[in-house]
């Protein structure tokens, strides 16, 4: 039986083999540790400019002046270590309040130590830690968190669902149902989602298939991971089976996307945050976006770990093309209602995946593309993360909610 050391060791392999690809090739390049520390730190400077969303800029100072070099696990021993702090100080708080905010606090550092995937061992350490603080964090709700495993092909599907003051079976409310992109995961997406809950809209969030704690990884086939959970979703008494919408962000997109498409029928509406399609999945196209400054580091390593069977950069550029949707021939197929979110600078997902979105299937769809915007829209301030949801996204939700007969308690 391979234990958990050899399974870390091989892990550490893959990592090596990893950076001799991108060292291998000339027009994959990242950034080195002094550039990383740089970019990271003037990213907590302008308002926490994702990936630092939230860090308060005095722990983002402390834990870049504990690390000297690229070594993942050294990275993520120097956020876990700031995390920490906020650990202890949450076990003493006076009050419940206190300790959600000192556990989520520490989620999030102990997340950023895990970014943008759990390739170490020490990586892998800090993501179960920033699971923990994430539950602990949730403890706290005003509105309960329920954590939901769903038996899938001999694993389990696990999720969040958090259902609206006054949910009962006589009361059904409407579902979001979203999924995470590549580097984030279900609690940053649940933590997204969350002010949706005041307007009696419930939540259920998971995984996207390669990361966290998703069964599976990355395929052709992947999506029926979802729509195991739809059907579980539909078991719920206290949920509302014809007012369910599916959203996803950035890779979490493309699974919007496809089930808008598969699950048309069961579907309300779908939201897709620069989704990709078609061209975001062609080989170069791939190789060029690896090297992207707007992706902060170790992008080729985050992509690589969400595939299936994929363990350097020659199995990915081979793999990639067959998860066009367009070379799965669903494009001409009718979808559901649908918005699509982008940014016209964005380097990771390119606009002519949204043209094709715009004139695929038979439904209208209505769109919101940042001019000045980047990878999901979002703009260093402005047009963050947070305003996108508040903004734009919840309110195309509740729109569509109230068009469709429902009206808000």
């Amino acid at each position: 039986m391979e234990t958990t050391v050899s399974k870390f060791l091989i892990k550490y392999l893959m990592i090596a083999l990893v950076g001799f690809s991108i060292q291998a090739s000339a027009q994959v390049k990242d950034r080195n540790i002094e550039e990383i520390k740089q970019e990271s730190l003037h990213r907590a400077e302008n308002g926490g400019a994702y990936p630092l969303i939230n860090l308060e800029l005095s722990d983002v100072k402390e834990a870049l002046a504990l690390i000297k070099t690229r070594n993942p696990d050294e990275w993520a021993a120097a956020w876990s270590q700031v995390a920490e702090k906020y650990m202890q100080q949450a076990k003493s708080a006076s009050s419940k309040e206190q300790a959600g905010v000192l556990y989520k606090k520490a989620w999030r550092l102990y997340f950023f130590g895990q970014w943008p995937a759990p390739t170490s061992q020490g990586k892998e350490v800090a993501y179960q830690k920033a699971l923990d603080a994430y539950l602990k964090y949730a403890q706290t709700f005003d509105i309960p968190l329920e954590v939901v495993k769903i038996p899938f092909e001999g694993k389990q599907i696990v999720g969040y669902l958090r259902l609206p003051k006054g949910a009962n079976p006589n009361q059904k409310v409407p579902m979001v149902f979203a999924v995470s992109g590549l580097d984030s995961r279900k609690e940053t997406v649940a933590d997204s989602y969350s002010q949706i809950l005041q307007h009696g809209v419930g939540i259920f969030v998971v995984d996207g298939p390669g990361t966290g704690q998703a069964p599976i990884k990355v395929s052709p086939t992947a999506e029926r991971m979802f729509s195991a959970a739809l059907d579980y979703l539909q078991t719920r008494p206290e949920v509302d089976q014809k007012r369910i919408i599916f959203s996803g962000v950035s890779f979490g997109a493309y699974w919007a996307t496809k089930m808008g498409i598969l699950e048309k029928d069961r579907l309300l509406g779908s939201v897709a945050q620069s989704p990709p399609v078609h061209q975001t999945f062609d080989a170069k196209f791939v190789e060029k976006k690896l090297s992207t400054p707007e992706y902060l580091f170790d992008y080729l390593p985050a992509s690589i770990n969400v595939y299936e069977g994929v363990t350097n950069l020659e199995q990915l550029l081979a793999y990639v093309p067959k998860m066009s949707l367009k070379d799965q021939n669903l494009l001409q197929r009718p979808t559901t209602q649908m918005l699509i979110l982008a940014g016209a600078n964005d380097t990771q997902v390119p606009l002519d995946d949204v043209k094709r979105l715009m004139e695929a299937g038979d439904v209208p769809k209505d769109f919101w593309i940042n001019p000045k915007g980047g990878h999901l829209g979002r703009e260093v301030k402005g047009w963050t993360d947070a305003n996108i949801f508040s903004k734009v996204i919840i309110p195309w939700e509740l729109r569509l909610l109230e068009q469709s007969g429902w009206k808000k308690p």
